[in-house]
């Protein structure tokens, strides 16, 4: 009988899920499976992880894909009642949960497909694993819940402002999950992971970021310009900031180190001693990032250098939201997860090249 634990990775063949479920395939620790509707992703991305984990493993394992809608209750309900009357029984024993939407501008013009996305959605989901008993939960959150912070680097303790129905619904969602866990103090163990400026690739060129329409962050942007994707004059959002070159600085994690952070996250659920400072319910919140920033200019003198190409930009006014620096503190998940981040900028930068030159169309080549 395996001894491999069931995990469910929601949006598990996006970007972040797809590099998560890679991670947890390479510890060979957990049987895994994914739900997606495809929306913002592309199923050939599972595909990919199975053959590089099948390279760097030598075993064949295969992810269990379930093209489904966490809107419909149903679709979930189907996942969770699969692996209790299969793969040896046990259920679903943990949820990664990445699906939602992510761009903080269309939040604001599609303010309802956010809360229907992000929290009634989520909402279901728990619903579920609480009927099945499954109370182990890592939630991905986001640096957007701390607005303009006070104080650079930011600690977890920075309050948490919402600038955007985007935000709202990462900042509404963990004080949900605390509000959660108080109730059921000896059940739910839940993490929330908040995310600063997820980039790169897998050193092997087979998955990366695959954005529909035009990238909404900067390193994709850069990638796709590179091979040949037109978006028009490429701008600079104001170069007046209070930073160390008069554009936004923004701290950019490798995807591989993030993906990483989540398998410590979910090693650590179990730890009582990381909840102490918390309570009554066992919630909470950890930050994913360097501790290093870079500027916009930073980041394309470096795509420059991996990439070999010549980029040609305009500076222009400052858009409305930009907040001049979201730099991290990780010492919190350093000290309690384990989390560290072992891959630096010029590898993020070759990494992204990597990806984009093999794969100049995406998954849809």
């Amino acid at each position: 009988m395996s001894t491999r634990s069931n995990v469910l990775v929601t949006g598990g063949s996006g970007y972040i899920g797809s590099h998560v479920v890679l991670q947890l395939l390479l510890s060979e620790r957990y049987n895994v499976a994914v739900i997606d509707n495809s929306a913002n992703s592309h199923p050939e991305s599972i595909k990919r992880v199975e053959s590089i984990a099948a390279e760097e493993t030598g075993e064949d394992q295969k992810v269990r894909l379930f093209q489904g809608d966490l809107k419909k209750k149903a679709d979930v309900e189907n996942i969770f009642s699969y692996f209790e009357q299969n793969e040896d029984k046990k259920g679903i024993t943990g949820v990664i949960h990445i699906a939602a939407l992510k761009a903080v501008g269309e939040s604001a013009e599609k303010p309802l497909d956010y809360y229907l996305n992000n929290i009634a959605a989520s909402i279901q989901l728990l619903e579920v694993m609480r009927e099945h008993n499954c109370y182990n939960f890592v939630y991905s959150s986001s640096a957007t819940v701390y607005g303009e912070p006070p104080k650079v680097p930011i600690p977890e303790t920075s309050p948490l402002q919402s600038e955007s129905p985007y935000s709202r619904t990462k900042v509404f969602f963990e004080q949900m999950l605390k509000d959660i866990a108080n109730s059921q103090p000896d059940k739910w163990r839940i993490i929330s992971l908040r995310y600063f400026n997820p980039a790169g690739a897998h050193p092997s060129g087979k998955i990366g970021e695959d954005p529909l329409g035009k990238p909404n962050n900067l390193l994709p942007l850069l990638a796709q310009i590179s091979v040949g994707r037109s978006y028009g004059q490429l701008k600079v959002f104001g170069n007046d900031y209070p930073t160390y070159d008069g554009t936004c600085v923004r701290d950019y994690i490798h995807v591989m180190d993030l993906a990483a952070g989540h398998m410590n996250a979910l090693d650590a659920l179990d730890r009582d001693e990381i909840f102490h400072d918390v309570g009554p319910g066992k919630a909470k919140a950890y930050n994913l990032g360097t501790g290093q920033g870079q500027s916009v200019l930073t980041m394309i003198e470096s795509m420059r250098e991996a990439s070999g190409f010549d980029y040609q930009y305009q500076i222009v006014e400052r858009r409305a939201g930009d907040v001049p620096n979201l730099t991290a503190d990780p010492a919190l998940a350093q000290k309690e997860l384990g989390f560290k981040t072992v891959r630096d900028l010029k590898q993020m930068c070759q990494d992204t090249v990597r990806w984009q030159k093999g794969n100049p169309n995406g998954y849809r080549n």
